[in-house]
């Protein structure tokens, strides 16, 4: 595995501390009045969620897992694991709920996504900046309030609930953040290939 000197982390970089990995959360550069300065580096565990923060020296190293991304489309859900297929080969992966339940209310059944691994196991799914999804169900206007910045509920096909202007009706689709679950705009049909 590639080492890097602690000054060389980033937040977004996952890490293999004690065979495990780790997300990194937050990096700060610290130089206190006193004594020499330190790298503080917050991390969390990819699959427990636990959190855990180490200061390091700027000579100090740590290793940098080495990741594969693949493309895959994503299946089905069988019981509480995501099955996607690859692209290139077929192979199928199952990816467990408490790994990517929360990527998984942006990506639609049979939709090309993206896979990371970490010595041949599937661990987390990429999503892209926007998604376009199907607005299963919205809530109802009032007559007039269309032109309002106010915003009303809406449930998309995958179960993702998001707040769209009074113009979406049941049955648009609409271009949502996958960072922050926000609704950008309107979408087409032939917006989805």
């Amino acid at each position: 595995m590639p080492t890097i000197k602690a000054n060389q982390v980033r937040k977004g970089q996952i890490l293999l501390i004690d065979n495990a990995l780790w997300v990194v959360t937050d990096y700060e550069f610290r130089k206190p009045g006193k004594g020499g300065s330190f790298n503080q580096i917050k991390c969390k565990h990819h699959q427990t969620g636990q959190s855990k923060q180490m200061r390091m020296t700027s000579d100090e190293t740590v290793e940098r897992a080495h990741l594969d991304k693949r493309g895959c489309t994503f299946l089905y859900m069988d019981g509480d694991s995501y099955v996607f297929m690859d692209s290139e080969n077929y192979e199928q992966y199952f990816l467990g709920a408490e790994l990517v339940s929360d990527a998984m209310k942006f990506v639609r059944e049979n939709q090309p996504i993206s896979l990371t691994f970490f010595e041949g196991n599937a661990i987390s799914v990429d999503l892209p900046t926007a998604v376009i999804l199907q607005v299963k169900e919205a809530e109802v206007s009032a007559k007039g309030d269309t032109v309002t910045s106010e915003k009303k509920g809406a449930v998309c096909e995958t179960g993702l609930e998001v707040r769209v202007p009074g113009y979406i009706t049941e049955g648009e689709f609409i271009k949502i953040n996958t960072e922050t679950g926000d609704f950008l705009s309107r979408a087409k049909e032939e917006d989805l290939a």
